[in-house]
């Protein structure tokens, strides 16, 4: 099943972002540190495509990652670290993991942020595409 090597290589590719951010992968404890940012990081799948006859697919989604920032000291902070994260997954790369090789097909989209509890949340979809035989 290709769905490991692709969270794989999203999330190598996340963790080697530069400056690092705590993580909070999905279904893996993780207690969130008071007044500290911290990033929540969720794989959307969306239904394969089947581009060709045969047994090729595609295999398609969104790495969404919330970026968690404390409240009260406005959006700036917040909103310059997803600009990062956007630039980070651009268009056309190709990433690696187990003979996986997933591209992100659309430039990474920005949504608006929210209150989230006592933090500000902004979510930043990233789509990518896998072929699968």
């Amino acid at each position: 099943m290709s769905d490991p090597a692709i969270r794989a290589a999203l999330e190598v590719r996340l963790a080697a972002m530069s400056p690092a951010l705590a993580t909070a992968y999905e279904n893996v404890a993780y207690t969130p540190v008071a007044g500290t940012p911290y990033q929540r990081v969720n794989l959307l799948r969306a239904q394969p495509a089947n581009p060709e006859a045969g047994r090729f697919q595609q295999a398609q989604g969104i790495f969404q990652v919330t970026l968690e920032y404390p409240s009260n000291v406005g959006p700036s902070v917040a909103e310059a670290r997803a600009k990062l994260l956007a630039d980070w997954f651009y268009r056309t790369l190709s990433l690696t993991a187990s003979g996986v090789i997933v591209t992100i097909n659309k430039a990474s989209y920005i949504m608006a942020g929210f209150v989230d509890g006592d933090r500000f949340a902004v979510p930043v979809r990233v789509f990518y595409i896998a072929n699968i035989s």
